[in-house]
């Protein structure tokens, strides 16, 4: 019989994104565990927040195992009501500006979603102007361009090249360009020829043949296009490319976006734009 799953609450007086993301980076180390996220942002009213007690308090009577909650709030007065929830309780932000305070001699300027809002004029619309590059450079398009951009990704399709590249433009400012490669690349064995110019920028994408054909056969079940052989054949040869062609090259397969987009950073010395 399945174990159900542990409910995760949470509560953010802005976005949530930075509690969920330090929740799951947490919570992703019990394997054997089956977590529930329920995510309950811009709750910044005594209403709102007595609506979560209470939810979690139901969760409770019914589970029988308190939930764990994870919370960014910033008014003392909230987190203490919210404190009151019978659940496993986890505030982000509290303990560590305190010691921060002592450090650096100064108190808090407290202001909710301080780090996600457009408080940052500058880091807001460079973020924009990343992802716009993105996609107005997307599978080859937007070629003139390329000297603008910041990195290259070249790979056979569905590899991961466009949701890297929108990664790095949202969370680093990074402005990547994606180009697919194609038969006539496979049998040149060179770098296409709009690449040429750029080839320090270039960074190839590769990924296991099977997780390939996977896929593709979402995409296009019984093509050509989603056949093992056809998939096998490409990885061979964009790998082989990337070899002669001394381009460094990271294996997608078992790795996530947020992975994908560092090993990039890392490997290719790029800057992050926005903080």
């Amino acid at each position: 019989m399945d174990q159900p799953s542990r409910a995760v609450f949470i509560v953010s007086d802005h976005t949530g994104l930075t509690a969920e993301a330090v929740a799951r980076s947490l919570l992703a180390h019990f394997e054997g565990v089956r977590f529930e996220y329920l995510t309950r942002p811009f709750t910044d009213t005594e209403a709102e927040v007595q609506a979560v007690v209470e939810e979690i308090n139901e969760r409770y009577r019914s589970g029988g195992v308190r939930p764990i909650l994870f919370t960014t709030l910033t008014n003392p007065r909230l987190l203490a009501q919210l404190e009151t929830a019978p659940a496993l309780f986890f505030d982000l932000f509290t303990p560590y500006l305190g010691v921060l305070e002592a450090e650096l001699g100064q108190p808090t300027t407290p202001r909710v979603g301080r780090y996600h809002s457009i408080g940052d004029v500058s880091a807001y619309f460079t973020r924009i102007d990343a992802v716009d590059f993105a996609l107005t450079t997307d599978d080859g398009v937007g070629e003139k361009h390329y000297q603008l951009a910041d990195v290259i990704l070249i790979g056979v399709s569905r590899a991961g090249k466009t949701p890297t590249c929108l990664f790095l433009g949202l969370q680093y400012g990074i402005r990547a360009s994606n180009y697919p490669l194609a038969e006539e690349d496979f049998e040149r064995q060179r770098l296409p020829e709009p690449l040429r110019p750029y080839a320090n920028k270039v960074f190839g994408l590769t990924i296991d043949p099977r997780r390939l054909h996977q896929i593709r056969t979402q995409r296009r079940p019984g093509s050509g296009y989603a056949a093992l052989e056809r998939c096998e054949y490409e990885v061979k040869r964009a790998e082989q490319l990337f070899r002669a062609n001394g381009i460094r090259f990271f294996d997608t397969t078992a790795a996530s976006i947020e992975e994908i987009a560092t090993a990039i950073v890392q490997s290719a010395h790029l800057t992050r734009r926005i903080g």
